[in-house]
Order: C-alpha cells, then structure tokens, then sequence
C-alpha cells in the first residue's frame, strides 16, 4: 500500500483549514498543510500503529495542531476520512462512518 486518497469532504476540510491558518498569520497555513502532508505519508508508511476509533476506522492525531485525520485501510489504499477538528462539533463525522459500513456491507 502506498497511496491515500482524500475523500471530498476530507479534501474540502483540508483546504479550509489552511486556508484559515493562512489568513490568521502568513505561512501558518503552509506549515499546516506540510504537516498534514507528513502525517498522511506516515500513515501510508504505517496505517496500523494508530488508534482504533470503532472498527475499522483509525485517527492520527497532528501535533501543534487541534486536528486529527481519521482514515480507513482499504485493500490498495488508505482511505482519508475526515480532518476534523478536535474541539469543534465532535463526531460531526461519524454519519461517514454509517455511510461508509452500509456501502462495505453490501
């Protein structure tokens, strides 16, 4: 496994993050999107090392930012989930997760 593929609304949370961090100080959106980048080729590099949230579903949490990524380890990649924000609206996206267990159960 050597990919990760960002779903849209993870791909969308992203951006506005670093879109936001850029705005509150320059260059502070860069690092965080460089960190992301890191952390998602960590997880590419070694996606069983982190926590189990509910089966089968796991979250990297990012240091010096309030965000964690969670993903899902698909058969021939991982699979991004969400960039979720710590403290905001907790498991705003656990409904991802209902849609994702009814479309792997079929």
């Amino acid at each position: 496994m050597n990919s990760a593929k960002f779903d849209p609304e993870a791909q969308a949370e992203f951006l506005s993050a670093v879109m936001y961090y850029e705005k509150c100080q320059e260059g502070l959106g860069r690092r965080f999107r460089l960190l992301v980048e890191s952390a998602v080729q960590k997880i590419v590099e070694s996606p069983f090392i982190y926590r189990t949230l509910k089966a089968p579903f796991r979250r990297y949490l990012l240091p010096k930012f309030p965000y964690s990524i969670i993903y899902s380890i698909e058969p021939d990649h991982i699979r991004i989930i969400a960039v979720a924000h710590n403290k905001r609206k907790p498991g705003y996206w656990s409904n991802r997760f209902q849609n994702l267990q009814k479309s792997s159960d079929k």
